[in-house]
């Protein structure tokens, strides 16, 4: 798997207190543990809001040593006001990473996160498209192509993009980082670099694999292999395409579907595992197609298939 970075959001250092530390661990993020560029980018800007906010407060001068339990938590509380819970969890998801890496590197000797715990999140269930609405959404391409709306290259590419996010449960990093070299055409089979750089083999189904092979043709023979981006910006482009390229495409195929404009690349994952269970998927196969570590994670998606049932039942029964 190539390790080209797809679109990061690399920047020259910012000037705060404790910035040379912060700088050094954004970029082993960036260049050693294929971490998604969002990721990057949000851990970024949560270490230098809290070293921003540690100066203003409590004269924070960029000794890591010197930050406490009670400083962490202030900053917490306070920003409890005004941002989301979800949010909460990933500043102290981010911080928690960062006090690790100072560790390993022996610039601490504790970590202020330990015992600290972050606020509940409700319990949500994985919003997924039916199986009539995603056939509407895929179908969205050829619409565009048949109506002169966009040519032949970029309907190949489209709709190779959607077949495999729906097809394979690919994560949007994993989708713009895949290379010629990672696709199996004869199997169907894909091999991708998941979250913390644990690699795996999935299946991407006939027709997405059909898809991947209409694309391939547009390329010269000698450009068919190797480490050549299979998703670009334009016929020829040599860098990988950007995430957020693939989030617009989405809207935009949205809107010609009808659907909702706020589901994103990553609810199609969840589609792609909730049809699966739901025509009888092992959840053991599941999680090995979405790359999950445990168990638990997917998990989520038999409540989702039971939150289906008890309202079919609902609808249907003449008891319920």
């Amino acid at each position: 798997m190539p390790q080209t970075r797809t679109g990061g959001f690399s920047q020259e250092p910012e000037i705060f207190p404790g910035h040379e530390n912060v700088t050094e661990f954004i970029q082993m993020l960036e260049h050693g543990r294929h971490v998604a560029p969002y990721t990057v980018r949000n851990y970024r800007q949560t270490l230098r809001d809290f070293c921003l906010w540690a100066h203003k407060n409590a004269g924070f001068q960029g000794d890591f040593q010197k930050v406490t339990q009670r400083l962490v938590r202030d900053f917490v509380i306070e920003r409890q006001t005004t941002h989301a819970r979800t949010t909460l969890h990933n500043h102290i998801s981010a911080l928690r990473t960062f006090y690790r890496y100072l560790l390993k590197r022996g610039i601490v000797d504790a970590s202020p996160l330990t015992g600290l715990h972050a606020p509940k999140l409700p319990k949500k269930l994985p919003r997924f498209l039916t199986e009539k609405e995603i056939a509407n959404l895929l179908e969205g391409p050829l619409k565009l192509y048949n109506a002169g709306r966009i040519d032949t290259w970029t309907y190949a590419r489209d709709q190779a993009i959607f077949e495999c996010l729906y097809g394979a449960g690919l994560r949007i990093a994993e989708l713009c980082r895949l290379s010629y070299e990672c696709v199996d055409f004869t199997e169907g089979l894909v091999r991708v670099l998941g979250k913390g750089s644990k690699e795996r083999i999935v299946p991407v189904g006939t027709v997405a694999r059909d898809a991947l092979l209409r694309l391939q043709k547009f390329l010269p023979h000698a450009d068919r292999n190797g480490e050549k981006p299979v998703f670009t910006k334009t016929l020829g482009y040599p860098a990988f395409l950007h995430p957020r390229s693939v989030q617009v495409l989405l809207k935009r195929y949205l809107a010609l579907a009808g659907l909702p404009a706020d589901i994103t690349p990553h609810k199609l994952r969840h589609t792609c595992a909730t049809h699966l269970l739901n025509h009888g998927a092992d959840l053991r196969v599941i999680q090995e197609q979405l790359g999950h570590s445990s168990l638990t994670a997917t998990q989520i998606y038999t409540h989702v298939s039971l939150a289906r049932l008890k309202e079919m039942h609902a609808y249907a029964h003449p008891r319920a």
